[in-house]
């Protein structure tokens, strides 16, 4: 379902294609700023996996753990995977608080969902030391997680668009941390300097994100979307 949520006006975040080298990702982006791989795997078989009818045929009445959508997502819910893409599933409320919004990403058990991992496939850059963990989610269009930071990762949307804000770690945004995204890009964005905005871009199917780490980001879904996200750890 298309949000009425706008993608930004200009895309800031630097793109590189399948020509990208490993030397040249560890030299340019790795340790120092993200960017956005074009082209770099084929997951076409994994998302035609990830269609709604093969998702609920395969995992329907499972539970699946969901996080509050605010910063620190401390509050667990446990519900069956049916119920959160009939129930839950649904559009941003703009007045919610993150506290107040249920959000389904990561928290995966690797038991049961582990087959549908094991053909996905991701990005063939690695941080040296790091080993990779993956991080699977759905959600409805205006949702997301306001800024936070944690370790390097990369990030690929598998269906809809996916907005992206993000920060360097010697820049702290403005923000609440139970202040939803849209809310954000509704009241506060608006009223940032040029100098102070943001990098930011909008990721469609395909492609993949790569963030550093302790890199602050915060997210909004634009669409009903599908998304995984590979964190190095």
């Amino acid at each position: 379902l298309a949000g009425s949520v706008p993608e930004e006006e200009r895309c800031t975040v630097e793109r590189a294609d399948a020509s990208l080298t490993y030397s040249l990702f560890l030299q340019r982006f790795a340790f120092s700023r993200p960017v956005i791989l074009g082209g770099v795997t084929d997951n076409s078989a994994f998302r035609a996996l990830c269609s709604r009818d093969k998702l609920l045929a395969a995992f329907g009445p499972l539970p699946v753990r969901l996080s509050t959508a605010n910063t620190y997502s401390y509050r667990k819910v446990d519900v069956p995977f049916q119920e959160y893409v009939e129930r839950l599933l649904q559009p941003q409320d703009p007045t919610r608080l993150g506290s107040d919004t249920l959000y389904f990403f990561g928290d995966n058990n690797f038991t049961e969902w582990g087959p549908l991992f094991q053909h996905y496939v991701p990005p063939p850059f690695r941080i040296p030391g790091t080993s990779p963990a993956y991080s699977f989610g759905i959600a409805g269009s205006g949702s997301g997680v306001p800024f936070h930071w944690h370790g390097p990762g990369f990030s690929e949307v598998i269906f809809g668009r996916k907005r992206w804000f993000l920060y360097p770690p010697d820049k702290t945004p403005h923000f609440h941390p139970n202040e939803t995204t849209l809310a954000w890009l509704q009241h506060t964005y608006p009223t940032l300097p040029p100098g102070q905005r943001p990098l930011e871009c909008t990721l469609r199917p395909g492609e993949v994100l790569y963030f550093p780490d302790r890199w602050w980001h915060a997210t909004l879904n634009l669409d009903t979307s599908v998304f995984i996200s590979t964190f190095l750890g």
